[in-house]
């Protein structure tokens, strides 16, 4: 019995849609085993940078690997990345919510575990297309002492209350500062201690101390409402950071005020830096009352960067130290910001120093520094903590999507062509009809109308 003309193209489109499919299957398959070179590539540089004591790991499309290795720059011509190599890591990498983020910033800082060592991971889109940033991070939190600071610090661990600044550029070192002193709180006494952290860089596990640690947009949607939720969590001390909005200062003070341990950072190069931005924040009606509550609370003002120290061949830390005094309040009170300086230098019987006075009577008076190639060479990570997402604070998926209705566009026809002569077996063409009547056309159908 001849087929009349819907029989007929209903039978084209099923036997097609099972052709479209099998190509697509196919596809996906091409794709999974470009996934899994992109990963296992990624995976032996992070291996190789293990073994050779590298810091930080650079990958774009079209370049060589850059690695940072002793605090130098060096390439790694041999390991050579596509920007479609780096697109196909990139979403291994991320997860859905993380690749939205992406799209939206056109960048993304997060941590993650590979090979059991923890990294902190940007991806930003430059030039090239899509561009990595990773550092290494070591599985066990170093101390004060393999920081190669000034032992004052361990000082810091034995607050109650009061605002601890530690400021510096990027890359200077603050956030690991912050970690040893985190761990030092929690191996001598008993506190309970939250993080707010972009990204969570090291993880604790609680020895004397609770710890918990918060991640910006993944546990809390921002500082703000993190310090607000901690203000209401028996907190004993707190740990933001980075201060970045007028909102977050002001929390932050009115934190230290409260008789909380606050301890942040801050992008500032000096004490008096510093006090500036914080205060400068706010408009002008607000800026006297900041500087009060700012003067009320800070116990310790420390400005961080780190400096190729030529004797030994490695970078150290070089400190300026300001401590909250009442000399030095009563400064910031009265805004004579530009006697701070003054006030350091003339206070080094109350444990102050300039970066020149620390570099004469403390580094070049030391004489055993640890390498930092040795402590923070990348290490499995000892905190071996679950990490688990509650579902209950998972968005809601529905339980019976609508299913998109089937579009003209997703209709195609395959056209055989003869060969012609003396040319071989002929060719096939796969063709897109924009609607049904198009594909009726292609089929010569009309006639069965």
């Amino acid at each position: 019995m001849p087929l009349n003309g819907r029989e007929l193209v209903n039978q084209y489109f099923a036997g097609f849609t099972y052709f479209r499919l099998m190509i697509a299957a196919g596809m996906r398959s091409y794709e999974e085993i470009g996934e899994s070179t992109a990963v296992e590539k990624f995976k032996n540089v992070i291996r190789s940078a293990i073994s050779t004591g590298i810091s930080d790991i650079h990958i774009t499309g079209g370049h060589s690997t850059v690695c940072r290795i002793n605090g130098q720059i060096q390439l790694q011509n041999k390991i050579q990345w596509s920007p479609q190599e780096v697109d196909t890591l990139v979403k291994k990498l991320l997860s859905g919510k993380q690749i939205q983020k992406l799209r939206d910033r056109l960048s993304i800082d997060y941590s993650a575990r590979v090979e059991n060592v923890r990294l902190r991971i940007n991806i930003f889109r430059t030039s090239r297309g899509l561009s990595i940033a990773v550092r290494l991070l070591p599985g066990r939190v170093p101390s004060i002492d393999q920081l190669n600071l000034h032992p004052s610090l361990h000082e810091i661990s034995e607050l109650n209350s009061g605002l601890v600044m530690i400021c510096g550029a990027t890359g200077t070192g603050k956030t690991t500062t912050i970690a040893a002193i985190i761990e030092e709180i929690n191996q001598k006494r008993s506190s309970h201690i939250i993080t707010l952290e972009d990204p969570v860089e090291y993880r604790f596990s609680s020895k004397k101390s609770f710890i918990q640690q918060r991640e910006i947009d993944t546990d809390t949607p921002s500082f703000e409402r993190g310090l607000l939720d901690a203000l209401r969590e028996d907190t004993d001390v707190i740990i933001i950071g980075e201060l970045r909005e007028p909102q977050s200062m002001r929390l932050c003070l009115n934190a230290a005020e409260s008789g909380h341990l606050v301890i942040t950072t801050l992008h500032a190069t000096n004490a008096e830096e510093a006090v500036h931005r914080l205060c400068f924040s706010f408009p002008p009606q607000y800026q006297n009352e900041i500087r009060y509550q700012l003067a009320s609370s800070l116990s310790w003002l420390i400005s961080q960067r780190l400096q190729f120290y030529t004797p030994l061949g490695i970078r150290i830390p070089v400190l300026s130290i300001v401590r909250g005094t009442s000399s030095v309040k009563s400064l910031i009170r009265d805004n004579k910001l530009n006697q701070l300086e003054g006030t350091v230098q003339m206070s080094r019987s109350e444990g102050m120093f300039t970066e020149e006075r620390y570099l004469n009577e403390y580094v070049k008076q030391r004489k055993n520094f640890f390498r930092p190639s040795k402590i923070f060479q990348a290490s499995t990570d000892n905190a071996q903590e679950i990490t688990y997402k509650s579902p209950i604070t998972e968005p809601r998926k529905e339980s019976n999507p609508v299913q998109p209705k089937m579009r003209s566009s997703d209709l195609a026809f395959v056209r055989s062509y003869p060969a012609e002569e003396g040319a071989g077996d002929g060719y096939i063409s796969i063709e897109q009809p924009e609607s049904m009547e198009d594909l009726m056309k292609q089929l010569d159908l009309s006639d069965y109308e």
